[in-house]
């Protein structure tokens, strides 16, 4: 199976949030999203500014032709307004594997339901839609709430890559792997919407 066949352009909605296929006119409302807690500081994240925003959105659709992703931007449903972006990726057709990341959100909206409501949709696409056997997640060591964050998802630690990817000052990070698999899945949905009932 290609790549192409398998991730397809989809918009994905629930109660307060909507997934949105990201295009390069998204860009001006990326950054406002970013500066609401000036995001792009945080030096073990990659998250645009006014400066890379462009080189940012021109590479996620870069890897979405070549069918190894699928980034959205994330809207606020009652006002229309772009609270950040998330992203299927490194997806393998062969192995029905995908990744989860790229997720950041306006400051705003951090420990509200967005995350849950966010992850609850690319998960039930992952493997509901998608079929995917396996669904990773992948974080700094040193992003201790990108950590917490995930482990609360209910998917669990495999592993830490070691000097994983060299970082623009010269160090080296190390990466923190977590999954989700299929015959877990179920009881994974099922706590994240019991999660979500407490926020109504």
């Amino acid at each position: 199976m290609e790549n192409s066949m398998w991730l397809k352009d989809v918009e994905l909605e629930s109660e307060s949030v909507k997934l949105v296929p990201l295009t390069m006119e998204h860009k001006e409302a990326l950054v406002e999203a970013a500066s609401d807690g000036e995001l792009w500081t945080l030096w073990f994240t990659s998250v645009p500014n006014h400066e890379n925003v462009t080189d940012y959105i021109a590479t996620a659709l870069e890897q979405k032709a070549k069918g190894l992703s699928l980034p959205f931007v994330v809207v606020e449903k009652p006002t229309g307004k772009i609270i950040g972006t998330t992203r299927l990726c490194n997806a393998d057709p062969v192995n029905h594997r995908l990744e989860i990341g790229y997720t950041w959100y306006s400051k705003s909206y951090q420990k509200t339901s967005c995350n849950t409501e966010c992850k609850l949709l690319l998960l039930t696409h992952a493997f509901e839609v998608l079929n995917s056997i396996a669904v990773e997640f992948r974080t700094s060591w040193h992003n201790q709430a990108s950590r917490a964050a995930i482990a609360r998802l209910g998917a669990k630690q495999d592993g830490v890559l070691r000097n994983h990817q060299k970082l623009p000052n010269g160090g080296y990070r190390d990466t923190v792997v977590f999954s989700i698999i299929n015959n877990e899945w179920l009881s994974v949905k099922h706590s994240l919407e019991y999660k979500l009932s407490r926020y109504r």
